[in-house]
């Protein structure tokens, strides 16, 4: 019985953060109903966790609808780990550094479950812009990070990670998988990968791994620069990004990493 009650509260929970990461990824108030049609659950079930959340602060109702979405205590919470996370702090000063260098656009990103996201980021000097998300979870093939961030995996294991879907592009076009890997174990040869943005005809995308004290990429720094600017200054911006990924995994302890 306590086996049977243990397993309960567990899937309960589990159903609650898929609660907070649907909200999350529709980025808008949703009723209860809504929900647990997305999420293929019962709306008994959701209706009994929505206010359960709301009770705590998690969730808050936005209308006389029945509409809810992310609570304030979530950002109390986030602002709570951000205070503790030093790799943060270091990210952002790298980031200020990286854009104060190269007048470009700079990120910080890691994966968030099976995709990229952009964790951090500095908008660079000049007139144009990046459109980019911070918080968005964008599919790994479609990023130059990406090629980073699952290098440590073998083979089949990346592509057993990463859904079939997402190696279709925003046009229908598919990624080629065994390019696609071959690009994989290029960049973790090299520690550095760089792209044509194959979302934006207009950019260049260049990366380059922050690793922890095991040597495993964990997240990366990038530049996100116009193309002709890329080319241009291609080695410098290169060199840039490698020196700051060196320096961001050191400070988390992690071994030195030649290019």
């Amino acid at each position: 019985m306590k086996d049977q009650a243990a397993r309960k509260r567990a899937r309960g929970l589990d159903r609650a953060f898929d609660i907070l990461d649907h909200l999350r990824s529709v980025k808008r108030p949703q009723r209860p109903n809504e929900i647990a049609h997305a999420l293929g659950a019962p709306k008994s079930t959701i209706y009994e966790l929505v206010g359960s959340l709301v009770a705590h602060g998690m969730l808050e109702n936005v209308d006389s609808q029945g509409n809810v979405f992310l609570g304030r205590r979530l950002y109390f919470l986030g602002l709570a780990y951000q205070q503790q996370f030093d790799l943060a702090r270091e990210a952002d000063a790298l980031l200020k550094e990286i854009t104060a260098t190269t007048s470009e656009t700079s990120q910080f990103c890691v994966l968030d479950g099976d995709k990229y996201n952009v964790a951090m980021m500095c908008e660079g000097s000049r007139p144009f812009r990046i459109s980019a998300d911070v918080g968005e979870r964008t599919p790994i093939p479609w990023t130059a990070s990406g090629r980073l961030l699952v290098g440590d995996m073998s083979d089949d294991e990346i592509l057993a990670f990463i859904p079939a879907g997402d190696f279709v592009l925003p046009g229908g076009e598919p990624v080629d998988q065994n390019k696609f890997l071959e690009e994989v174990r290029s960049a973790r040869r090299e520690g550095f990968f760089s792209f044509d943005s194959v979302v934006d005809t207009f950019t260049h995308c260049l990366a380059a791994p922050v690793k922890d004290e095991t040597g495993r990429c964990v997240a990366t720094l990038c530049i996100v620069a116009p193309k002709e600017d890329a080319r241009s200054h291609y080695d410098v911006y290169r060199k840039v990004l490698i020196d700051a990924g060196r320096k961001l995994s050191d400070s988390m302890g992690g071994p030195v990493i030649l290019a």
